[in-house]
């Protein structure tokens, strides 16, 4: 187990999405964090994101910056495995993932064809290792793959070694979950785990579910979510990152320092 002081924390893009993906890994570096993810993919349709091509003058200048700041991609997001789901449309996204250093791809299931989403979820891994990175299924209320332990059966279903499953603190709530699933995921899935907080009363509806996701998620301690607990449950080496939405009129700065400041009372108790 870490000394939960000194936990290494990253910063989900998700955290404050309109700094464009340079401007991230200084914020990142200014304010003490371990790693970031990118959103290299509209989450969903019209989702901002920022492109990065390989090559490209963006992607130099994003190389240039990781290495001024000695700061590391840990993982890019954030793609939807639907019924018309590509697996080879994303070559050219982890092409560019992999040159940034990244680890890992976040994905959510939403197939209602379960052999042929295994079977897509098996082939981006496949496509994935030749990139060196792996592919973390994210469980969603509003998914198909709606609950922790349905997305460990997915991806022991793919059977690939690459294959992870991502441990979001509001999602596993929002789908009935608690930290005693995370500790009933098999050694070697969860390989991170994004932190945020919210009330204990969930959303009346789908949609307001869907909203507080994307815009009411509160900062580590400030909900009633069994945080604590979480992170005990998640396995040592897991990366942790923090996932709350800038809302209102705090300059991304401080938002970042913040949530940095609640992860690590939290940690630290």
């Amino acid at each position: 187990m870490h000394a939960s002081h000194d936990w290494p924390l990253g910063l989900a893009h998700f955290t404050c999405i309109g700094v464009p993906p340079v401007d991230l890994v200084r914020l990142a570096g200014r304010t003490g964090c371990a790693s970031v993810g990118l959103r290299l993919y509209p989450a969903f349709p019209g989702a901002p994101f920022y492109a990065l091509p390989p090559g490209s003058d963006a992607f130099r200048e994003m190389r240039r910056a990781l290495a001024d700041e000695g700061m590391r991609v840990y993982d890019i997001e954030f793609v939807t495995l639907g019924e018309d789901f590509v697996p080879a449309s994303l070559a050219g996204i982890l092409e560019a993932a992999a040159g940034l250093g990244a680890r890992r791809l976040s994905v959510c299931g939403d197939d209602p064809d379960r052999p042929r989403l295994v079977a897509r979820f098996a082939e981006l891994c496949d496509l994935a290792a030749g990139f060196g990175m792996g592919i973390d299924l994210e469980c969603m209320a509003w998914r198909q793959v709606a609950s922790l332990p349905d997305a460990v059966r997915v991806v022991e279903a793919a059977g690939r070694p690459n294959g992870g499953v991502l441990v979001d603190a509001l999602h596993l709530s929002r789908t009935g979950g608690s930290p005693d699933d995370v500790r009933a995921v098999p050694p070697g899935l969860v390989r991170h785990a994004q932190l945020c907080d919210a009330p204990a009363q969930v959303p009346g509806s789908t949609a307001a579910i869907i909203q507080e996701a994307r815009a009411g998620r509160l900062s580590p301690g400030d909900g009633a979510l069994p945080l604590a607990a979480l992170v005990a449950a998640l396995p040592p080496r897991a990366v942790l990152s923090i996932e709350v939405p800038i809302t209102g009129t705090v300059s991304p700065e401080a938002h970042i320092q913040a949530n940095l400041a609640a992860a690590r009372r939290l940690l630290a108790d």
